[in-house]
């Protein structure tokens, strides 16, 4: 015997009839609901007499035991204050609109189903087998599963709640999240999802069923009856835009919007810290959430890492380049691919470094592509721009490229103590000339407890080359690659660059050398930039504080 499950009708109707449409056209025998009829739409009532004329066997979600009782709240099981502050919202309006008869109606409900269909033990619930209003998510650890399966016994277990649907086999048990009807699944499609469900001697084998409905009259309603634009943009989109901070870090970075627009930084600017103007900062409109990528928490830079070999050998760098290091170069091609595809994936500025890169056979002709694309910033100590490599340069100066260098005394011997003997010197001489090609660069210098105290002294030195104020910053020394003291930056202290490498994709261009720091690895060669960020998005969420504080950046580039 064939079965359709649902989840979710949150009051919309539309998808309903839909769901008994599609169900027995797919020969479907019995239909189940599992709960929480109201919650998201506008047209509660209207679902009554679908359920009923259709034969939809129902399980009684928390939202159905709350209006039944007259609750306060839906008993919706959310922490965070934003996300009840939303439910709060479409919970008054369905106890409002709701009529006594059908709140009964749904007092009548069981919490659970279980029986034996063709020779399978299928438990119907609506969290979960541990509770009404439990968040059983694919993402929990394999323990988690194992002890909902555990509670129950039973061949199938079928649920909903989430709002995202799955389906895994824990041990000897087909768990089956059927997804919901009342809205999509935060996929940027307008589909909602429905199981079929298969039982047969002893056996059973579940289907997730993408449903199309008519999501404009949904929507329409919900404009009817005055429920914020905000709900109605879910069901327009396809993603979700309220009650986030619910998702774990997988289900979450899959959505497009991560973040409650009220927990960006106020005081957290770039500008703040002399490394220039914001960048990247979504504040375009009052949606009252945003994508984790493009706000200050994930600047839209995108960093690639031409090389790894270098003509000095920093005693500091963060990662471990050398004349001796392996060069790790990328190839001329794979560096034009990744800049065509940071221009799709929505970067808005892209970071040249290394090594050295001017120590790449194709760098000036790569700097071309790039900068005719995007703002492009290139990171280089300034000593072997002559000859070819110049004059190319020299006709990049009208280009959206910008060169930066290092310099880290206003004396030889302060610089030099890190950077090699001579290296002073050739630097000086690099900022002139860079000047005289007409790209006066950007300095920052790496503070050491030997420099600290010239920092005033190198800043009177490069305004007397005739650079500005914000073209020079200081940044911290890192505790990776060479170095053994500086700054710890990790996961859980840093904000996230996304930094490509002939080795794949890293966390921060800190931490972009794979041997010194495979910490901060992400994913191998070749892995989409599309991918990266959702991997970044997932792994910034899974390093938050438990107390809901996030990491500041810690800055590489002016």
């Amino acid at each position: 015997m064939r079965i359709a499950v649902c989840g979710g009708p949150y009051g919309n109707p539309y998808a309903l009839r839909a769901f008994v449409d599609d169900a027995r056209a797919r020969g479907a025998e019995r239909l189940f609901c599992l709960g929480d009829l109201g919650g998201f739409g506008a047209e509660v009532d209207a679902l009554w007499p679908l359920l009923t004329e259709s034969g939809v066997e129902c399980v009684a979600g928390n939202y159905d035991v709350a209006i039944a009782r007259g609750d306060t709240d839906c008993g919706c099981g959310y922490r965070d204050r934003r996300d009840n502050e939303f439910a709060q919202l479409v919970y008054d309006h369905t106890l409002a609109t709701t009529s006594r008869d059908f709140a009964a109606w749904m007092g009548e409900l069981p919490t659970e189903r279980r029986e034996m269909i063709d020779g399978v033990d299928v438990h119907l619930v609506h969290g979960s087998t541990l509770a009404l209003n439990d968040f059983w998510w694919e993402s929990l650890p394999e323990e988690q599963h194992r002890q909902r399966v555990a509670a129950s016994g039973a061949d199938v277990v079928l649920c909903t709640h989430s709002g995202l649907p799955w389906q895994r086999r824990i041990g000897d048990t087909l768990a089956v999240n059927v997804g919901v009807l009342g809205k999509p699944a935060n996929d940027g499609t307008r589909n909602v999802w429905y199981a079929l469900l298969d039982p047969h001697a002893g056996a059973a084998h579940a289907e997730l069923v993408p449903l199309a409905y008519d999501w404009r009259a949904q929507a329409a309603s919900m404009r009817a009856a005055g429920l914020p634009e905000v709900f109605v943009e879910t069901i327009e989109t396809g993603w979700w835009t309220t009650c986030l901070e619910v998702l774990p870090p997988a289900e979450r970075s899959r959505g497009r919007y991560h973040l409650y627009r009220s927990t960006l930084p106020t005081g957290f600017r770039p500008a703040d810290d002399g490394w220039g103007p914001g960048r990247g900062q979504v504040l375009e409109d009052e949606r009252p959430v945003v994508p984790l990528f493009g706000s200050p928490y994930f600047p839209s830079r995108l960093w690639l890492y031409s090389n790894f070999h270098c003509n000095l050998a920093c005693d500091y760098c963060a990662v471990a380049s050398s004349p001796g290091a392996a060069p790790r170069t990328l190839a001329a091609d794979t560096f034009r691919a990744l800049v065509d595809e940071a221009v799709e994936c929505g970067f808005t500025e892209l970071y040249v470094t290394g090594g050295e890169p001017f120590l790449h056979p194709d760098i000036v002709r790569l700097l071309d592509h790039a900068s005719a694309r995007l703002p492009t910033v290139v990171m280089t100590n300034a000593m072997l721009l002559r000859g070819r490599r110049a004059a190319g340069l020299g006709e990049l100066a009208d280009r959206k490229l910008t060169v930066q260098t290092s310099l880290d005394g206003a004396t030889p011997a302060t610089h030099d103590l890190h950077r090699g003997r001579g290296s002073w010197k050739r630097t000086i001489d690099g900022i002139g000339q860079l000047i005289e090609l007409g790209l006066p660069p950007r300095v920052a210098l790496t503070e050491t407890p030997e420099n600290s105290g010239e920092v005033p002294a190198v800043a009177a030195l490069l305004a007397g080359l005739g650079l500005p104020a914000e073209n020079f910053a200081v940044r911290p020394l890192l505790r990776r690659g060479f170095s053994e003291s500086g700054v710890e930056i990790g996961e859980d202290t840093s904000v996230p660059e996304l930094t490509v490498s002939a080795d794949g994709l890293h966390w921060h261009p800190a931490g972009a050398d794979a041997t010194t720091s495979p910490d901060l690895h992400l994913a191998a060669a070749g892995t989409p930039l599309e991918v990266g960020v959702r991997r970044v998005t997932e792994r910034f969420f899974a390093a938050r504080l438990s107390d809901g504080s996030l990491p500041r950046p810690v800055h590489c580039a002016v």
